[in-house]
């Protein structure tokens, strides 16, 4: 499958390239080639797009895991009144269960 972020993964910038998904079942397809660079194939794109997402998954999950910013600020105040680590227990628990990509 071609993929952004795949492309991205290979050095290439935004302006590089134009992908167009028409929704006719057959996925993503790259509609301009601007590079001057030679355009990779689906598989160089597939092989980078699985590195990508090795190294950053780990990143969509724990924002999503994170208590918001009002609960992390307010954990933060309690701590500096209590001289507890409420926060930092929290965003340890986060990391701990989504690990960075190896």
């Amino acid at each position: 499958m071609i993929t952004y972020e795949g492309l991205l993964q290979l050095g290439f910038k935004s302006s590089d390239f134009k992908l167009v998904d028409y929704a006719d079942g057959n996925g993503v397809i790259i509609d301009e080639w601007n590079s001057d660079s030679q355009q990779p194939t689906v598989a160089e794109i597939e092989a980078a797009d699985a590195e990508w997402h090795k190294a950053n998954d780990h990143k969509i999950t724990r924002a999503a895991a994170y208590p918001s910013i009002q609960e992390q600020l307010d954990m933060q105040y309690w701590d500096s009144v209590n001289g507890t680590t409420t926060w930092a227990d929290a965003i340890a628990a986060v990391k701990a269960a989504h690990p960075k990509g190896e």
